[in-house]
């Protein structure tokens, strides 16, 4: 398979290598590249890394709008091999599950990286959606520094090393602030009708990671490990951006193949 539009075999790797593929799908606000370090942790021998652009990022800002769940769907099946190992961590962890729900037969596992299975209040959902499109309205005014500097002050980030925020702020200048504004309106937190109650439709193992310092999603990860018929959920030293500060336990973790009913 060549290397299709709005993806790419990581740096580095052999686009002919014969091995397990894994399709890489980013958080809201980085690109394909926010999985390198991860990728560089990869037995080169047995894995074939895909990491995508998700719709309204890096090369694929200028996607067919509005941004929808369906049409990011699309999106990852269009450019993905025939069976694939699937990993999404936070937004592209929300993303791998409308996949995975779409297209099971595609999905050799599921990996979800401090995901969520949305936001089951609807009064909370809808307070969501309402705070998700203000910062949509303020990234279309506003330059993309001041975006940036607001995104990476959450309490969500709090206590990440400085390395760790330097390059999560690199990778967001690789975004257009209009096409993130339009991911943000269409696929963030809020717009997610959730999928708790779907989760018992999957039929392949899934590994559920989250970061030790990052006990909301932690508790979100033990939720959906408990409602998957066939789960691990994998704890990792660190907190929620989990590809940047901890790439090699993510990736030993991601190629990890335990038995759920020992873990």
């Amino acid at each position: 398979m060549g290397r299709p539009e709005s993806g790419r075999v990581l740096e580095g790797w052999d686009d002919q290598l014969v091995g397990e593929s894994i399709v890489l799908l980013h958080g809201f606000s980085a690109t394909s590249r926010s999985w390198d370090g991860v990728a560089a942790h990869l037995p080169r021998e047995s894995y074939r890394p895909l990491a995508l652009d998700l719709p309204g990022h890096g090369e694929a800002a200028d996607c067919e709008r509005p941004i929808t769940f369906a049409r990011c769907v699309a999106h990852v099946v269009a450019r993905a091999p025939e069976q694939f190992v699937l990993c999404g961590y936070s937004l592209g962890g929300r993303v791998a599950l409308h996949v995975a729900l779409s297209a099971p037969q595609r999905v050799r596992r599921l990996v979800l990286v401090s995901s969520t299975a949305g936001i089951e209040d609807s009064r909370e959902r809808a307070l969501r959606r309402e705070s998700d499109r203000r910062l949509a309205d303020e990234l279309q005014r506003a330059p993309l520094e001041s975006f940036i500097a607001r995104w990476n002050a959450q309490p969500l980030f709090a206590g990440d090393p400085a390395e760790v925020a330097a390059l999560a702020a690199e990778d967001e200048r690789r975004n257009r602030p209009d096409a993130l504004a339009a991911a943000l309106r269409g696929i963030g937190t809020g717009e997610m009708n959730p999928l708790w109650g779907r989760l018992a439709e999957l039929p392949m193992p899934v590994t559920v990671i989250a970061g030790a310092r990052d006990h909301k999603f932690t508790e979100l990860g033990r939720r959906i490990t408990e409602a998957l018929p066939a789960a691990t959920l994998v704890v990792l030293p660190g907190g929620h951006r989990l590809p940047l500060e901890n790439p090699r336990a993510l990736a030993e973790a991601l190629i990890s193949r335990r038995d759920p009913a020992g873990a």
